[in-house]
């Protein structure tokens, strides 16, 4: 399950490449995405992220940022994905741009599934041939394929 992140996924938005020149413009455009996906106003999907971002930085290392925020109106957490042609700065603790941005989306007052979604995300997103395969990936299904092992494999 540790490189399974299909059930985030199922329902979520994957973007595998994505010319975006800014933090503020990588959020939008998965937001308008999950939006789509999700049906929630992307507005009200990018008020909220930004208001998480204003807390301190999503921006993980290894060029990995994973953006979220806790939603009215979601039923179960959701996860969006895209890599960056050209990383941006999220303001990561190791000061690198990031290419790898996983934004994950879950029901307000989901507190311990919230953390235990984030939890996966980070684990699956702190693997090194994990990020090494996203960043070879050209479409949707490569990318499924490679952080949602199990549903593809199993």
């Amino acid at each position: 399950m540790a490189t399974d992140l299909s059930a985030l996924l199922q329902g979520g938005v994957i973007i595998p490449l994505q010319d975006v020149s800014s933090r503020k413009q990588a959020i939008h455009v998965l937001c308008e995405a999950l939006s789509e996906a999700t049906g929630i106003g992307a507005r009200a999907i990018e008020d909220a992220v930004m208001e998480r971002e204003r807390l301190g930085s999503t921006g993980v290392g290894e060029g990995v940022a994973i953006p979220h925020a806790r939603l009215p109106g979601l039923e179960k957490p959701v996860g969006g994905f895209m890599r960056a042609l050209h990383g941006v700065d999220f303001e990561a603790i190791d000061e690198r741009p990031c290419d790898l941005i996983f934004m994950l989306l879950a029901p307000d007052g989901s507190g311990a599934d919230h953390l235990r979604a984030l939890a996966q995300v980070s684990r699956v997103f702190r693997q090194s041939p994990v990020r090494d395969a996203l960043r070879k990936a050209r479409t949707e299904d490569d990318v499924r394929a490679v952080i949602c092992k199990e549903s593809v494999s199993g």
